[in-house]
């Protein structure tokens, strides 16, 4: 199986540490996703939507781990209840905010992703499809940092800072 980056990610994280963990805690933050020019005919008739799910390679997290502590808790899950970018394939998917589609280049906002990350696909986010408000969230609804919690560590970072 082989993936191929369609773009970049541009933003203004450089680190994992800070960067807001899910887009609703990163208002006010802006970005641009690049794709690349063989792939620029798919952006036709993208404009017009909200929102993007952007789907990426989380290329600076730390070697995978089956169980971890995530962000927004101090007790460790089975990576797979989480979204910790630490995973056997370390895919990310993020809910953003669609300003505009200027030829090859999509200006995002609210965006939780690094800078230098490679886009792996791009799809419409539809709430008719992706939205579930009443659904049952697992360990997340008895989290003691749920409320407090919005920003990273450091804690899946591949080269930590000292």
């Amino acid at each position: 199986m082989e993936i191929e980056p369609i773009g970049i990610i541009h933003s203004p994280f450089h680190q994992a540490t800070e960067t807001p963990i899910q887009p609703f805690c990163a208002v006010g933050s802006e970005a641009t996703v690049e794709v690349f020019p063989a792939f620029a005919e798919g952006l036709e008739d993208l404009q017009g939507f909200e929102r993007i799910w952007l789907l990426f390679w989380c290329h600076q997290a730390c070697p995978s781990k089956l169980t971890v502590v995530p962000y927004r808790d101090t007790q460790p899950h089975g990576v797979f209840a989480t979204r910790a970018p630490a995973r056997p394939n370390p895919i990310g998917i993020s809910a953003v905010r669609l300003l505009s589609v200027e030829k090859m280049l999509l200006r995002v906002a609210e965006i939780d992703i690094l800078d230098g990350t490679p886009l792996v696909d791009i799809k419409p986010y539809v709430s008719e499809y992706d939205s579930y408000p009443a659904m049952n969230s697992g360990w997340l609804r008895t989290c003691p940092t749920m409320e407090t919690s919005h920003r990273a560590d450091n804690r899946f970072e591949r080269n930590k800072p000292e």
